[in-house]
């Protein structure tokens, strides 16, 4: 089961100015929650989905990942990602903000027209099951703030598509990376 939830731009805060956000206000912010429940432990889920060379196996529009900084992942590790979204290709670096082993994982990106936060949340489901929900939020700028719209319905069927990807994946025990 995916569940999927747009969050109303009227209960947004942006949390720099702590200025609530109205629906057509000053800063127009994209926030999409996908969710689904993995037939797996929620450690095995959390450590392949915290994996930066997993992402090219379950996200469709990531080409490829490099890690900046060695050794294990850590608040302030750099990963850099080329992705093709909307028919462009981007490339960025995301820094990781928070990191709570088999819990929360947090990265977030300045660069670009549409700066992001990305949260996957890891919570038991029932015995041996995880629910795992991937969070995108950003304030997009330029022409992608006109755009915002199309690229939050854009990002909600990618996200709802990389998860089940992610669950067949991880159900069928085929856990290997596409690079």
């Amino acid at each position: 089961m995916i569940r999927m939830t747009l969050w109303s731009y009227t209960t947004l805060t942006d949390v720099a100015t702590q200025v609530p956000m109205r629906r057509w206000g000053p800063k127009m912010e994209v926030d999409v929650v996908t969710s689904i429940e993995i037939a797996r432990p929620r450690t095995h889920v959390a450590a392949y989905v915290c994996d930066p060379q997993n992402a090219t196996a379950w996200y469709a529009n990531i080409r490829s990942t490099e890690r900046i900084d060695e050794g294990p992942l850590h608040v302030g590790s750099q990963i850099r990602f080329v992705a093709r979204f909307l028919g462009r290709t981007i490339a960025y670096t995301y820094e990781v903000r928070e990191f709570a082993v088999s819990e929360r994982f947090v990265m977030s990106t300045a660069e670009g027209p549409f700066p992001m936060e990305t949260t996957y949340s890891f919570e038991d489901a029932g015995p041996g099951d995880t629910r795992v929900s991937l969070r995108n939020r950003g304030a997009p700028r330029g022409f992608s703030k006109v755009a915002a719209p199309m690229m939050e319905a854009a990002m909600r069927r990618a996200n709802g598509k990389d998860l089940a990807r992610l669950k067949s994946i991880l159900e069928g025990g085929a856990a290997g990376s596409r690079q």
